[in-house]
């Protein structure tokens, strides 16, 4: 074995026994050292906006409702410090009224155009100030839904910057100013027309007349109908644009009004949807020549009217829903832009075509994905949670897609329904269906009341059961049996129609309340199914069901009849209060409302349970509470 020789010998003695030795690392300069110390600071300081962070602020600032949350908690001396637009707003505040409170600035008051900023806006803002550095917004708040989106000026994209500018002009940031007015220049080259229109209004309020120059020349040539722009647009803004159409165009009879008796009767049309009135709309219709594709009036009521006004409007039936306008918008496009579901669902239901695309080629799917971030369709959802109206329309216009190649048969779909005992009588059918839309309506809200609005399940009468003694004192004695077998159909239609749509639009809805229905009344039903250890669960479960109800039963009326002696009492000592609303008889009824579903199942269950092998038997009581309520 050789051994180690270990040599003490400097290098410049012997060169080639041993390697060079390493040069010494470059010594940081001070401008470096500078650098690292102020980007150290800039971190720590941004900790402090941080949610999950110790929560020392000192004031906060309110978003308007619907925009992220419901405040941003602020730091008065870094502010004041850094901003005078802060400096001068805290020093005006009066004093807290108590040792401790925090003071809360409303956004909407604070800034010109602060109802329009959201968290995601403001934080980035805020945190220029607290930091130095202006962060990079999170991407799922800059991207729309649209996977062949190049992202570089879609919806989400320009909204965000629209609601930077916003802060940034309100707090008077100059450098942050010059940097977003850069950004918005480049989207009014790339930005479809419609979209330059938010553009247009942040430039006003924030007095940017480059940019608001330069959108107007943008809109001028663009293929914006006019009607639009005037409603949408401030008015000496809509007159500029005007002008330059008016002066650009070769042929000046193009500009001039071919008839001015038409278009009086086409404005007067259009007056009426403003004042959502369906009837003045009919009247004038049988007055004149005048159509309601003439007047675009569903263009117009799919824009600017409430969902009942345009479900009535559709019900004239002398309007073709696949009508494109001037700019080659079809009806369910512009409801699209708008994201209303109720809209949307309509003119479905009334053959409004989705394939239908737009000048450009997008189709109904890609005006609302291209529309809603990413962020407010991915998010997780609480339990019962309701979802948002973007969320909505992109799942009725996908399911409308794949509904293309498939037939519905409404009495199969009818017959399908998963309930607790399908059995044919009548009044057995109604309380299925009113168990699965109550079901419907507590798992998946948003969903539910969006087709019982379309169905029309919410003008009718719920089936309160044959024998609901509880509901006797709202009985019609005028009603005659034809009468009440004509309410009662109109109501199993209704659900039915309701179930179909829910079918149709939310299957995957469908599929959960099919297999819970399965599944928490099949084994009430089927108590002497099975090995006998599964008959014991299922009876011990059965009556921790009817012990619930009997609970909650108990526990209600004995509030009830506190309320009824305290209103008593009160109502002597004075009349007024007799008619104030009283907030614990509010939620009482409201819980015996939620509650509803369960007392249902109960008593199917029981009715299966004591009469396991007839079908078409009249059901006992509902619940245990009805048959508490009995006299």
């Amino acid at each position: 074995m050789e051994a180690s020789i270990i040599s003490f010998s400097s290098p410049s003695s012997s060169p080639s026994s041993s390697p060079q030795s390493a040069p010494p690392p470059p010594r940081a300069t001070p401008a470096e050292l500078e650098a690292v110390r102020l980007r150290r600071l800039s971190d720590n300081l941004e900790r402090l906006l941080d949610p999950a962070f110790l929560d020392c602020a000192d004031a906060e600032i309110a978003l308007a409702a619907g925009k992220g949350g419901a405040a941003v908690g602020v730091h008065r001396c870094i502010l004041a410090a850094r901003s005078a637009f802060f400096l001068d707003h805290f020093a005006s505040l009066p004093p807290p009224a108590a040792a401790g409170e925090r003071p809360r600035l409303e956004l909407d008051g604070l800034v010109p155009g602060g109802r329009h900023i959201g968290r995601d806006a403001l934080v980035p803002v805020l945190g220029y100030l607290y930091t130095g550095r202006l962060k990079s917004p999170p991407q799922e708040a800059t991207v729309c839904m649209d996977e062949a989106c190049g992202h570089a000026a879609c919806r989400p994209a320009i909204d965000f910057v629209v609601e930077s500018m916003y802060a940034a002009s309100g707090f008077q940031i100059s450098e942050l100013i010059s940097l977003f007015q850069r950004h918005l220049s480049d989207f009014v080259s790339t930005a479809l027309d419609e979209d330059v229109v938010s553009i247009v209004h942040v430039s006003s309020t924030c007095e940017l007349q480059d940019l608001l120059n330069q959108c107007i020349q943008r809109i001028a040539v663009s293929t914006l109908d006019s009607g639009y722009l005037e409603k949408e647009l401030p008015d000496h803004i809509y007159c500029k644009i005007k002008e330059i159409r008016q002066s650009a165009s070769q042929d000046e009879s193009e500009n001039a009004i071919a008839d001015p008796e038409h278009e009086k009767r086409v404005r007067n049309i259009l007056k009426a949807l403003d004042s959502d009135d369906v009837d003045l709309v009919g009247l004038l219709l049988k007055e004149s020549a005048v159509t309601l594709d003439d007047a675009f009036a569903l263009h117009y009521a799919a824009a600017y009217c409430e969902p009942k006004v345009f479900a009535e409007l559709l019900k004239l039936n002398s309007a073709n829903v696949n009508l494109k306008n001037n700019s080659g918008y079809t009806p369910l496009h512009i409801a699209c832009m708008r994201r209303e579901p109720d809209i949307i669902l309509s003119l479905v239901e009334r053959g409004a075509s989705v394939l239908e695309r737009t000048l450009d080629g997008r189709d109904a799917l890609t005006i609302c994905k291209r529309l809603t971030r990413e962020k407010d369709c991915n998010r997780k959802l609480e339990a019962y949670e309701e979802k948002s109206k973007p969320y909505l329309c992109i799942d009725i216009l996908e399911q409308e897609l794949k509904r293309k190649s498939i037939i519905f048969d409404p009495i199969s779909i009818e017959e399908s329904i998963a309930t607790p005992l399908l059995v044919d009588n009548f009044h057995m059918r109604l309380i299925n269906l009113e168990n699965r839309v109550a079901f419907a309506r507590i798992f998946f809200p948003s969903e539910a009341k969006l087709v019982m609005r379309i169905a029309q399940a919410d003008s009718t009468q719920e089936f309160a059961g044959i024998t609901n003694f509880s509901k006797l004192k709202e009985v019609d004695l005028n009603e005659t049996p034809i009468m009440q077998n004509r309410r009662l159909r109109e109501r199993l239609d209704a659900l039915t129609k309701t179930v179909e749509l829910g079918r149709r639009y939310f299957p995957h809805c469908s599929d959960v309340l099919d297999n819970f229905l399965n599944e928490e009344s099949t084994d009430l039903i089927f108590l002497e199914t099975g090995t006998p250890e599964d008959q014991q669960v299922k009876r011990m479960r059965f009556s921790e069901l009817k012990e619930d109800v009997r609970k909650a039963f108990t526990k209600d009326k004995a509030a009830v009849t506190a309320i009824a002696s305290s209103a008593s009492s009160s109502s002597s000592a004075s009349p007024a209060a007799a008619h104030r609303p009283n907030s614990s008889r509010l939620a009482i009824l409201r819980r015996r409302e939620e509650l509803s579903p369960l007392l249902r199942a109960s008593s199917t269950a029981a009715a299966s349970t004591a009469l396991p092998g007839e079908r078409g038997a009249a059901p006992g009581p509902r619940s245990s509470l009805d048959a508490a309520a009995a006299p």
